[in-house]
């Protein structure tokens, strides 16, 4: 058998980062074939030491799969000299500190740009860099309320809710990600690399294009939460509706979606009721659609309602409960999750990249490294320290 070629075979990256945005940009990057080098400090980078509160052990496990684990004092010179020997010979930093840290260290990506200047150094903050905002401390949470997915979220006569979802952080990472395999694209084209940054803040606005629809066209008018509703009020039925059993999420953005509906609901005398006759009378008639529905999927399964929904191929879904997804047998097909032996956690799922590449086979899912585990291959072996020098180094506080 021929051997496996991955699109970031031969890359390195140096991954700085900690927590979900960045990490998630260079999990991406490992499952496309990249050996990721995890620098952290002697403490672990923060998610890795949240896990003694519990519940990060495995957010740790699912974001830093196939990287290697070192750690770095950078509050040395000798620290951050052997970070400059890792950058001589990598392709990718990547790095979410706050913005001016890198800088205050000496390690900006102008003075590693002057080691390496075919780097592609990747920067994520919450606010990004130049605006006024640039020195205002960010967390998911915080981003969420400023970037309007708290108001948002939830019922129009309730208090705004936050979402469940990390949102703010994750589609930071996935732009973070576009954004370097761009420039990366550009250095194989002119041999420089360059500087790239995604705030939190513009990763998430267009995200809200509903909701912001809707304010351009109602202005103060426009509801700033729609519960289960469509963001934008533009669309109906699209609702959550109760069964015997649970919930299930139903929307129809055509009209023939709607038909389907009617005969799944054996009322095909509707079709031609002046309250349902289009999308647009459906949304001024909201009310007594959503009424519709829901006296019949009240007698129903959630399961049963999406099976006669889905072969009248109308966008249908139970509502699962996260134990559920975590078992989804389609995802477990097609490899995107996978069950795993972890070293710490014992029996655990994992994802694997939502990139898929045709012609090459999922690269096999690494566990997580405890912290520093790799000290030994990447600084001795792969930088060519000796066993003598490692330990100077051990006892000068630079590495553990």
């Amino acid at each position: 058998m021929s051997k496996q070629h991955y699109p970031l075979d031969g890359i390195t990256v140096i991954d700085l980062s900690h927590v979900y945005n960045g990490p998630y940009a260079t999990f991406l990057m490992a499952m496309a074939g990249a050996n990721v080098i995890k620098v952290e400090p002697f403490q672990g980078e923060h998610l890795r030491s949240r896990g003694d509160m519990g519940g990060a052990a495995l957010p740790f496990a699912m974001l830093n799969s196939n990287k290697k684990p070192v750690t770095l004092n950078l509050k040395t010179e000798k620290g951050r000299e052997l970070l400059r020997e890792l950058v001589q010979r990598a392709d990718i930093l990547v790095e979410n500190f706050a913005p001016g840290v890198m800088d205050r260290l000496g390690l900006g990506a102008d003075e590693l740009h002057k080691i390496n200047p075919r780097l592609v150094y990747g920067s994520s903050s919450g606010y990004g860099k130049d605006g006024p905002y640039r020195d205002y401390p960010a967390m998911d949470l915080v981003m969420q309320a400023m970037c309007g997915v708290i108001d948002s979220t939830g019922f129009a006569d309730q208090p705004p809710v936050k979402s469940g979802a990390a949102l703010c952080d994750f589609m930071a990472g996935i732009h973070l990600y576009g954004a370097i395999m761009t420039a990366l694209y550009e250095r194989e084209r002119t041999g420089i690399g360059r500087t790239v940054e995604v705030s939190m803040q513009d990763a998430t606005y267009a995200s809200l294009a509903s909701n912001l629809g809707m304010l351009h066209a109602r202005g103060d008018k426009a509801p700033a939460r729609t519960g289960n509703r469509h963001g934008g009020l533009g669309i109906s039925p699209y609702n959550v509706y109760p069964t015997t059993d649970g919930y299930v999420v139903l929307n129809c953005p055509g009209d023939h979606h709607f038909h389907s509906v009617l005969d799944v609901l054996g009322r095909p005398d509707l079709k031609d009721d002046p309250r349902f006759v289009s999308r647009s009378a459906r949304v001024e008639n909201f009310e007594a659609v959503d009424e519709l529905l829901e006296s019949w999927t009240r007698t129903q399964s959630r399961n049963e309602v999406a099976r006669l929904m889905l072969e009248k191929k109308v966008p249908c879904a139970p509502v699962r409960g996260l134990a559920e997804v975590m078992q989804d047998e389609n995802m477990h097909a097609r490899g995107s999750l996978q069950r795993i032996q972890h070293p710490e956690l014992g029996e655990v799922v994992v994802p694997h990249s939502p990139l898929v590449f045709e012609g090459s086979t999922r690269l096999e899912i690494e566990p997580s490294l405890p912290l520093g585990a790799s000290n030994d291959e990447v600084y001795g072996t792969w930088l060519g320290h000796t066993p003598e020098e490692l330990q100077v180094l051990k006892t000068e506080g630079v590495i553990s």
